[in-house]
């Protein structure tokens, strides 16, 4: 079974219950186990009408191995495009965007998604290939962010960005020779903030696509941050510049 259909781990799945229980087929759970998390997800899924059933951890395990003795089977979900991107952008006056270019490491899909649920992004873009699967190791890492904020995947990341344009969105770059400081750089009103892979950065036709170009300021010896956090980082920087006053 694909991992995009199935989330382990107690935060995860208590998460899901509460906020996507629609979503969830099927919860397997620990058989071993009897202690008041588990039952408090049971109980939960008990109250939505979604079936559970014990399972020997040794089958858990081979399913995720960090499943902590609790795992939720998914429906299958329908693939949000760029027509789902379009209904989300037309109710937003000044939409936050975080755009992943060619991020294919689930934990940092994952992360990214946690930042930007926090940040109260609108939507997260990445392109259908050269892109991380939402697979059970990301939902795990989002701890619930997977299930809240939307994961866009288009066909053509540069010619999205071009459309983003055509809703006055202003596309921001990061990489490490720009000229402009992250905190020197205006980020409120509707914006798009576009982060690249991790060990190339973005690609050349996304990065003629931005408007501008900054870099995080280091004050260390590191010469780079992660992807994740350099997205929680510069996502928390347009959340301040955002706040009324």
């Amino acid at each position: 079974m694909s991992q995009e259909h199935f989330i382990g781990g107690f935060h995860a799945v208590q998460a899901l219950l509460t906020r996507r229980a629609g979503h969830v087929q099927e919860i397997r759970y620990d058989e071993g186990r009897h202690d008041k998390r588990l039952q408090d997800i049971l109980a939960k899924a008990a109250a939505k009408g979604i079936p559970a059933t014990a399972t020997k951890r040794k089958e858990l395990d081979g399913l995720l191995a960090s499943s902590q003795g609790v795992v939720a089977f998914l429906k299958p979900d329908r693939v949000s495009n760029e027509a789902d991107l379009d209904d989300l952008l037309v109710q937003e006056t000044a939409p936050l965007l975080l755009v992943l270019d060619s991020v294919t490491d689930p934990h940092n899909l994952g992360a990214c998604l946690r930042s930007a649920n926090a940040a109260g992004v609108t939507a997260v873009i990445v392109p259908k290939d050269k892109s991380a699967p939402l697979n059970a190791t990301a939902r795990k890492v989002a701890c619930g962010a997977a299930e809240l904020t939307p994961l866009i995947r288009v066909t053509n990341l540069a010619r999205t960005l071009d459309h983003l344009k055509s809703y006055g969105i202003w596309i921001v770059g990061t990489c490490g020779e720009a000229e402009t400081g992250l905190f020197s750089q205006k980020l409120t009103g509707p914006l798009a903030l576009v982060m690249g892979a991790e060990d190339k950065g973005m690609r050349r036709l996304t990065r003629e696509r931005c408007d501008s170009l900054v870099f995080i300021p280091m004050a260390g010896e590191v010469s780079s941050l992660n992807v994740s956090v350099a997205a929680g980082v510069c996502l928390f920087e347009a959340t301040r510049q955002r706040q009324p006053g």
